[in-house]
């Protein structure tokens, strides 16, 4: 299907897309919480899907929400905000739920609601001149888009705080110190830095990098032992695989193996 926001390319098991409103610095709008829902449900309904990335064009990742679109509005804000989080955070369940582990790749600036969804995303990569901002605070919102969940899983719930309550702005070097970036490369070496990790998952054992991600997700949600019960069917259910036989084959064999995500 055509979209307006975003592109959605799906090859050889991995599906990019990419935040493509570069001339308003991919503004987080009404069509872009509608069509990552559309594009969440796409990929739900692939099979073979590996690896999901993150991306976007133009100079910046996103200023985050589409605050123009709010002015003369006041009245009917409510309502507004309402359906254009829906949207969103159905599609971000939707995504976090997928087998294929998710990328982000980010240049420029990413501010408030393009941080949230970033700190959701299993692997950041980052360009040594991006910055990243919770702006939320400046407009006296809390913050969406799995924002109070995915800051601070990654670094944890006091800096997470920190970072929301003082509206902080970070240069890669920074997040990536507090976790909120896994690896920072210089602006060149960026598409070359994420095509590396895409290849890499993309090779994965697709239906256990799932399991480790619904695992991890639940860790600190439930008792210890419920925990481990979890751990023990995660185990039981991957056994069944062909990237399991495929796994223990090669390493029997000494050679590397070759998973095929099933």
């Amino acid at each position: 299907m055509g979209y307006k926001s975003i592109d959605l390319a799906i090859e050889k098991g991995c599906a990019r897309i990419t935040l493509n409103q570069p001339d308003t610095g991919n503004t987080i709008t009404e069509v872009f919480c509608r069509e990552l829902l559309e594009a969440a449900n796409e990929l739900t309904k692939h099979d073979n899907l590996r690896v999901v990335l993150l991306n976007a064009k133009g100079k910046y990742f996103s200023f985050g929400g589409d605050i123009k679109a709010f002015a003369g509005k006041f009245d009917s804000l409510p309502e507004h905000i309402l359906k254009t989080v829906s949207d969103v955070h159905v599609a971000m369940a939707r995504l976090i739920r997928l087998d294929a582990p998710i990328i982000a790749s980010v240049q420029g600036v990413a501010m408030g609601g393009a941080v949230s969804m970033i700190s959701n995303c299993d692997l950041v990569i980052s360009a040594k001149s991006a910055k990243f901002g919770a702006a939320y605070h400046q407009l006296s919102f809390p913050c969406d888009l799995g924002g109070s969940y995915g800051l601070v899983s990654r670094m944890g719930m006091a800096r997470a705080k920190r970072f929301l309550l003082l509206g902080e702005m970070l240069d890669a070097e920074q997040a990536e110190k507090v976790g909120l970036v896994d690896e920072v490369v210089d602006d060149a070496d960026l598409s070359q830095a994420t095509e590396k990790m895409v290849e890499k998952l993309g090779q994965g054992p697709t239906v256990a990098y799932g399991m480790v991600r619904q695992l991890i997700a639940k860790s600190l949600m439930q008792p210890f032992d419920a925990q481990l019960e979890d751990e023990a069917q995660a185990m039981f259910k991957v056994s069944k695989t062909m990237d399991v036989h495929e796994g223990v084959t090669a390493f029997l064999e000494k050679r590397s193996p070759v998973f095929k995500g099933k």
